[in-house]
């Protein structure tokens, strides 16, 4: 019995909060794709911004690197300025160019992230925060288009799951 009120316990608090953050695949062709996702933060925008340029090595999944170490990436948050990793050997990745940067705003980058990075796209990524009170509301949007054989399509939802997996952590971190 105080198993099973636990697991109902859980379940409902997992519910609730996967009512409050909104993830999904906006639209997608042959051509490209949108994926568009919405988190609450009990932060403010201020901060949330700061958490999201300065502390990406902490809440960024290294498995989601070329180095193995989130600790290796940093964003230079200007225009110009890019998202990029240092590798063991000495050498480096920008994995995007940053195009807009208005702290506590608006964080927009271009460039394709993971897999897309070597294909025939071009992407961009923003992070768009709005105040609430004390909380901010973060809206992610990846707009993804180009030329990859068998289409761009296959490969929108599984984008869309690892940008929410580090969503989450971030949103977490916050």
């Amino acid at each position: 019995m105080k198993k099973s009120l636990i697991f109902i316990t859980v379940t409902i608090i997992s519910m609730s909060f996967l009512r409050e953050a909104h993830a999904e695949v906006v639209d997608s062709s042959y051509y490209g794709f949108t994926i568009k996702q919405e988190y609450p933060i009990k932060n403010v925008a201020d901060s949330v911004y700061n958490n999201l340029v300065h502390y990406i090595g902490k809440w960024w999944d290294s498995e989601h690197t070329f180095s193995g170490q989130a600790a290796n990436l940093w964003i230079d948050a200007v225009a110009g300025g890019c998202f990029s990793e240092k590798l063991p050997d000495g050498g480096s990745v920008r994995h995007m160019t940053v195009v807009f940067a208005k702290p506590g705003k608006t964080l927009r980058m271009e460039g394709g992230l993971g897999p897309l990075r070597s294909m025939a796209v071009s992407a961009v990524l923003t992070f768009n925060l709005s105040q609430d009170g004390n909380n901010t509301k973060l809206t992610v949007t990846y707009s993804v288009g180009g030329y990859v054989p068998g289409g761009l399509q296959k490969m929108a939802l599984l984008v869309d799951r690892v940008l929410e997996q580090q969503m989450r952590r971030f949103t977490n971190f916050c």
